[in-house]
């Protein structure tokens, strides 16, 4: 039943300046250069801080965070004092069991416990098109193949408490593996951000789907299966809602811009491992979200919203055909039949409800931004804004964040977000009251002195016991872990 926007309009009327918020990450705000409580139409906002600063860099009091950033000797990974960093995979460097290279282009990551102090993480490869086009594609693993000529997939790797790592394939043969996301019941959905058809760039097989990838069972993941029933699109990230079992799935497309989606599983459907695979095509409802104002008033594209905590209502509209079998799926809606957002990425479950971020917004949406994150909460059906960053005028120095991507709840508070901007690269903080800080920054310069380059971060994730940070340095493919005194008192202001 639809939540209607009288109901939504009436609630708000009840509640004053709008549904009231709820969750660890009360009212995110904004990095340097983002806008808290100002309007990004009117150009407002914090100065930036042109040194490695603390990322926050207004108001007055305790600083967020952990410090400045020191700069690497080894010209990886710059971290505050008293943290330190291990390289777990790197691309044409580290191998798998089988003897090949790690494969490059490391994205989405999630950690799982295993036994002994054993942690498991499955890796992204986001590789499109052909294997000839890489030069560490994944390799073609017996059992695990999808599209035998297609580059991407998904490593797992084992890491040990006294350093010793192992890798091996989990599922190969699939087309640029993007984010994704892990499932209650322990299991990693790699997303394919692709629309390519087979025949289309080289490709024996439609892709642009979600395949599930078991960290614990090799066996599990032999003779891959496309999840059909969440369609086929540009696939970025997917959670699912473990009370109710529904998916949320986030589309990274433009011409028009991407869309939200919510899968609604069958009558008596119920989620465990190798189930999803066992789904027919058609199984469940997949939608798209359609947004409104306190007012009723109909939001064509999330860049609309101007200020951290705008509140919209959320209906779902019903997808005329998943698998896009002629029609893009997102050009298969009709304007303002459901509401749009330019690079719709990461997302990650927590506080009852998914975070989800819009890494940017220029000519191709009505307002222009560098970055948002939004709560859905499923209880009232109401999106949240969490965190706007206001554009970044000069990318290239330091202190100020723009692009966000893949993004994770911390253990010890707010979020930690991956930074696919433009310039330098981070991985940086927010605090439950709205200020951000910097984690850590990339170093690894892949352009020259007078034209540095540097690969965007990933796959950001804890451990299960929290005690390492996860991440990734996409170009040419290393995986991080990142060690020090994390603490919830650093998320305080």
């Amino acid at each position: 039943m639809p939540f209607t926007r009288r109901e939504f309009t009436r609630q708000s009327a009840l509640t004053g300046a709008g549904i009231a918020l709820t969750g660890t990450v009360a009212a995110l705000a904004s990095a340097p250069g983002a806008l808290a409580a100002q309007d990004t139409r009117h150009g407002g906002g914090h100065d930036h801080d042109s040194g490695h600063g603390h990322g926050g860099g207004h108001g007055h009091g305790h600083e967020p965070g952990y410090g400045p950033l020191l700069p690497d000797p080894k010209g990886i990974l710059a971290l505050p004092a008293g943290f330190s960093y291990r390289v777990i995979t790197h691309s044409g460097v580290t191998r798998l069991e089988s003897g090949e290279y790690t494969p490059s282009n490391h994205d989405g990551t999630a950690a799982f416990e295993g036994s002994r102090g054993v942690t498991l993480l499955v890796n992204n490869h986001e590789l499109s098109g052909v294997r000839a086009d890489w030069e560490h594609p994944v390799p073609l693993t017996d059992g695990l193949v999808y599209d035998p000529v297609a580059a991407g997939g998904c490593t797992v790797v084992e890491t040990r408490k006294d350093g010793r790592s192992a890798e091996w394939v989990g599922i190969a043969g699939t087309s640029t593996n993007c984010a994704g996301g892990s499932t209650p019941w322990g299991t990693w959905l790699t997303c394919e951000e692709t629309e390519d058809r087979a025949g289309r760039n080289g490709l024996l097989k439609d892709h642009g789907y979600v395949f599930e990838v078991d960290p614990y069972d090799r066996r599990a993941n032999r003779s891959p299966r496309p999840v059909k029933a969440f369609g086929r699109y540009a696939h970025e990230a997917v959670v699912i809602d473990p009370k109710r079992g529904h998916a949320y799935l986030t589309e990274d497309a433009s011409g028009p811009n991407g869309l939200l989606y919510r899968w609604v599983p069958p009558h008596g459907f119920e989620h465990g491992r190798g189930r999803l695979r066992g789904l027919a095509d058609d199984a469940g409802v997949l939608q798209a979200f359609k947004c409104f104002d306190a007012g009723g008033r109909f939001v064509d594209d999330l860049s609309r919203a101007t200020r951290t905590g705008t509140v919209y209502g959320v209906d779902w509209v019903d997808v005329p055909d998943r698998d896009a079998r002629t029609v893009s799926v997102r050009k298969q809606f009709a304007d303002k039949a459901v509401t749009r957002a330019r690079k719709l990425e990461g997302m990650w479950w927590g506080d009852g409800g998914t975070y989800i971020v819009s890494s940017f917004a220029r000519g191709e949406s009505p307002v222009q931004h560098d970055g948002q994150v939004w709560f859905y909460d499923p209880r009232r059906r109401t999106l949240t804004l969490k965190v706007l960053l206001g554009v970044n005028p000069d990318p290239s120095k330091d202190g100020a964040f723009d692009g966000p991507d893949n993004i994770t709840v911390s253990p010890y508070g707010g979020l930690v977000i991956a930074e696919d901007g433009d310039g330098v690269q981070h991985l940086f903080g927010a605090t439950d009251s709205g200020r951000t800080y910097p984690i850590a920054r990339n170093e690894l310069n892949a352009g020259t002195p007078q034209k540095p380059e540097y690969s965007e971060f990933t796959g950001v994730t804890f451990s299960p016991d929290g005690k390492t940070l996860f991440a990734n340095i996409q170009t040419p493919g290393i995986m991080l872990a990142i060690n020090g005194p994390w603490k919830r008192g650093a998320n305080r202001d």
